[in-house]
């Protein structure tokens, strides 16, 4: 009889815990929905909050945009902290000799048409771009997850270092502008295809940045430090092509689509000429 009644003692709390586990994933589940429904009506206009919702998870969580910021606060940190050259608010010298820096005198050392990212001219500066790739990327992320966001983030700071050695030859190029305006390119294309009122603010926004960094580019002037804003205009136009691509497919048939193909033929075009700008025919070479 004390066998019986402790193995249904021991079934009853077994019951109870299994209940419990099951109030907290309900608690979860209508928290994760709450924050997704809060999300989209943020991000898009309501006749595709549906077919957000419907895709949108936490598992895995938005990886790729959060260790990426992480990487370029810390990077800001040790220049503005531990070599401080004024670059709370400025450039400063130590940033301006950093390897991660692109200068187009430095073209040799490939790594840094990507390092660049790493590296930002002052608080106002990071903060900016820290705002806009979380307030954008977490959410894209949710959805596309970190492979797609990573692709269109990283397509888009190359093509602005690109770009900028093309179109700015003499320029230097620092910040993770080109991969945040991958990112606004590719919502944007979505918001105008889709007739989103949105438009307008994302438009207002980069005419904003881009008129600070046309400021910061030609208003201020210290000697041997011009930093380009061609970045910012490359990085765009990544994302509103193969950032567009990729955002307009969830993940359905990616291959098959021949505006996918396109994109992609069209980047590797622009990447060998400017490969070829760059060892041959770059003025910068003089």
């Amino acid at each position: 009889m004390g066998d019986e009644i402790e193995e249904q003692d021991a079934f009853e709390v077994k019951r109870a815990e299994e209940g419990d586990g099951r109030a907290n994933l309900k608690r979860r589940g209508r928290r994760q929905e709450k924050f997704h429904k809060n999300v989209s009506r943020w991000m898009l206009p309501e006749q595709l909050r549906e077919d957000y919702l419907e895709r949108a998870n936490c598992c895995p969580p938005p990886i790729f945009i959060i260790l990426i910021s992480l990487v370029e606060l810390g990077v800001f940190i040790y220049y503005a902290v531990w070599k401080p050259q004024k670059q709370w608010i400025t450039l400063g010298t130590g940033i301006w000799e950093s390897p991660l820096t692109y200068k187009p005198e430095k073209r040799e050392e490939a790594w840094r048409f990507l390092s660049y990212m790493f590296v930002h001219a002052g608080v106002e500066h990071i903060m900016g771009n820290m705002i806009m790739q979380l307030l954008l990327g977490i959410p894209l992320e949710l959805v596309h997850k970190g492979f797609e966001v990573g692709m269109v983030y990283m397509a888009g700071v190359l093509a602005g270092s690109l770009a900028s050695s093309i179109f700015d030859p003499y320029s230097a190029v620092v910040g993770a502008s080109g991969g945040v305006y991958a990112l606004m390119g590719g919502y944007f294309m979505n918001a105008v295809v889709r007739d989103d009122s949105t438009s307008g603010s994302v438009s207002n926004l980069v005419g904003t940045d881009v008129g600070f960094a046309l400021y910061r580019r030609f208003i201020i002037h210290d000697a041997g430090m011009k930093v380009s804003f061609v970045a910012h205009i490359g990085g765009g136009v990544a994302g509103m092509t193969i950032g567009y691509v990729f955002f307009t497919n969830y993940n359905k048939a990616l291959l098959k689509d021949p505006r996918f193909w396109l994109c992609i033929v069209g980047y590797i075009v622009f990447f060998l000429f400017a490969v070829i700008f760059n060892v041959f025919l770059s003025p910068a070479l003089a």
